[in-house]
C-alpha cells in the first residue's frame, strides 16, 4: 500500500541509463506506472548529455555501455553534483567492481537478475531520502574538534578547508555520530547505511572509513575521531 510519502513522490524524475532495449523498455513501464517520470539514456554518452541539460531526482545506471562505462559516467556526474542519488544496475558480481562503483560515488546497487519489487522498494528509499540531498530552512550542524558538518546541505569544514561530502559519506558518518561512545561494526555499517546483508562487502566499509579520515583527522594514520576497534568494528569519540 502506498501512504501519503510515497504520493509525494510521483513526478520524481528518474534518468535510466541502460543499453538493453527489451530490459530498458520494461523497467521504464513500470518506473511510469509508479508514477515516476522517466528519461532513457541508451549509452553514456547520452546519458552525459542529459545529465548536462536537466534535473534529475534520481539516476539509475548500468555498468556495460557503449561510449563512456557506467563507472565514467558517475565520476562524471559525482564533478558535478554531490547529491543526486545514484544507484548501479550490474550484472558483475565480483566484489571489486561493487567496490568500485560505490567509492566513485555510487549510493546503491543492484546484481542483474534481480526481481522488480526490489528494485522498485530501492528506488522509493532513495527517493525518500532527499532529506539528504536538498539544504533544508533549519540546519542541522555538528561540530568535533576543527570540524564542521552541515548534514542538511553536506557542505563540511576542517580547518580552514571547506568541501563538500557525498550522501553516503554523510551517512556513514551521521551514523557513527548518532551511536558515538559505541562499537559499530562494519556489518551493522552495511545493513543501516547500505541496506546489504552480506559478509563480503566489509572493504566498502574500510574505504569509506578512510575517507572519512582523510577529510577530518589531522593525521589520518593515527586517528582521534574514527577510531578502530579491531575485530569489531568502529569508534567514533569527540576527543
Amino acid at each position: 500500500m502506498s501512504d501519503k510519502n510515497d504520493e509525494l513522490l510521483k513526478g520524481s524524475k528518474i534518468l535510466l541509463v541502460e543499453d538493453e532495449e527489451v530490459f530498458a523498455a520494461g523497467l521504464e513501464f513500470n518506473l511510469v506506472q509508479e508514477g515516476y517520470e522517466v528519461t532513457w539514456a541508451k549509452d553514456g554518452r547520452e546519458a552525459l548529455k542529459f545529465f548536462q541539460s536537466r534535473e534529475f531526482d534520481l539516476i539509475i545506471l548500468d555498468i556495460m555501455l557503449p561510449y563512456h562505462d557506467g563507472f565514467e559516467v558517475a565520476k562524471r556526474i559525482r564533478e558535478k553534483s554531490s547529491r543526486v542519488p545514484i544507484l548501479i544496475l550490474t550484472a558483475r558480481r565480483g566484489a571489486d567492481d561493487r567496490v568500485k562503483g560505490l567509492l566513485l560515488g555510487a549510493d546503491d546497487y543492484l546484481t542483474k537478475p534481480f526481481h522488480l519489487q526490489e528494485l522498485l522498494l530501492r528506488v522509493r528509499g532513495m527517493l525518500k531520502r532527499k532529506t539528504w540531498y536538498k539544504p533544508a530552512e533549519a540546519e542541522e550542524i555538528y561540530r568535533f574538534g576543527q570540524n564542521e558538518v552541515n548534514f542538511r546541505n553536506l557542505l563540511a569544514r576542517a580547518g580552514d578547508r571547506e568541501f563538500q561530502l557525498t550522501p553516503r559519506e554523510a551517512r556513514v558518518l551521521k551514523y557513527l555520530i548518532d551511536h558515538r561512545g559505541r562499537i559499530v561494526s562494519r556489518r551493522e555499517l552495511l545493513q543501516k547505511v547500505w541496506n546489504l546483508h552480506s559478509e563480503v562487502e566489509t572493504r566498502t566499509v574500510d574505504n569509506f572509513i578512510a575517507r572519512l579520515r582523510k577529510y577530518f583527522e589531522s593525521d589520518p594514520a593515527h586517528p582521534v575521531y574514527i577510531k578502530s576497534v579491531r575485530g569489531a568494528g568502529y569508534l567514533f569519540e569527540e576527543s
